[in-house]
């Protein structure tokens, strides 16, 4: 058996006093040898962490026994190594970012559709499937006929959804929606945000694609490739089974076979995506970081220098 838990995540609630959290959770977890990030704002809770099954559970026990986040849900899965090398419960002002002032996705998300259902909302023609999610996700998996907003951060989609609502775009004359992203985080807000602008029918996934995938059987699935994850498995698959795909550590993109193959990609320092972003100032300095990183490597130790950008 593996041997580390993972679970994954959120709830929108109202938590006037989410400073106030932070110290006692970070304490939490480090006492029970949890590692992972979990971001707190007024609006609720969202995380993702990992360690020894009993701490985890622990830490998820100790969340629970605050009323307001009784119901809080989350998703697992196991891992021979840590996806994680430090704790960190930071404050936000959202705990996704969208940039829209009076959102209350708690009141005003659309329609929960459980995986099962899935399929049978997205064969309806009626029906624009929208993937809300980065370019860089959707580059390595979707599902099937889904649209997809080519953007580089969740805070651009509400001028994707302008754009989209003009004559002749995909959202022209309020059409059934239907939307998902990694874990269901996103899809809350973004639906909330269609409901404000006068969408009637708004569906998202719950659970997200992470539970689509540990739920659904593959060969009734309709999803293609892997789904990108913000931790150190880059990337899962059905069973959430880790997938294929290596990180580049300068850009974050997920980088497949042939991106390896790519005369631009230094590992820990560039990949074809990014080679002409960076000065070579910055490149020397992540080729020192990788430098550092194996030997740390060699000496079966964390390397903090390795974690993924939150």
């Amino acid at each position: 058996m593996s041997d580390y838990l993972t679970a994954a995540f959120y709830q929108f609630v109202e938590l006037p006093d989410y400073s106030a959290l932070q110290a006692p959770l970070q304490a939490c977890c480090e006492s029970h040898g949890v590692k992972g990030m979990i971001l707190l704002a007024t609006e609720g809770i969202n995380g993702t962490i990992a360690g020894p099954p009993d701490g985890v559970h622990a830490v998820l026990a100790w969340l629970r026994s605050d009323a307001r986040l009784a119901r809080l849900q989350h998703k697992e899965g196991f891992a021979q190594h840590s996806p994680f090398y430090r704790m960190k419960v930071r404050l936000k002002r959202e705990i996704v970012t969208l940039g829209v002032a009076g959102l209350n996705p708690s009141q005003m998300a659309g329609q929960y559709v459980k995986p099962e259902d899935w399929n049978a909302l997205i064969a309806d023609p009626d029906v624009v499937l929208v993937d809300t999610r980065n370019e860089y996700e959707v580059k390595i998996g979707t599902f099937q006929g889904a649209i997809n907003p080519h953007i580089d951060s969740f805070a651009e989609f509400p001028q994707w959804v302008e754009q989209a609502r003009a004559e002749g775009q995909p959202l022209h004359r309020k059409p059934k929606v239907a939307m998902f992203c990694t874990g269901g985080i996103r899809c809350e807000k973004s639906t909330a945000l269609l409901r404000a602008q006068g969408f009637d029918e708004v569906y998202h996934l719950e659970g997200g694609i992470l539970k689509y995938l540990e739920t659904v059987p593959q060969a009734e699935s309709r999803w293609d490739g892997q789904c990108f994850v913000f931790d150190e498995r880059v990337s899962v698959g059905h069973g959430l089974v880790p997938g294929t795909l290596e990180l580049c550590r300068s850009c974050r993109w997920p980088l497949d076979e042939a991106d390896l193959a790519s005369p631009h990609f230094v590992r820990g320092v560039s990949c074809a995506h990014c080679h002409d972003q960076k000065t070579e100032a910055q490149k020397q300095g992540f080729l020192e970081r990788e430098h550092q990183m194996t030997l740390a490597r060699e000496r079966q130790q964390p390397h903090v220098g390795a974690k993924l950008k939150s």
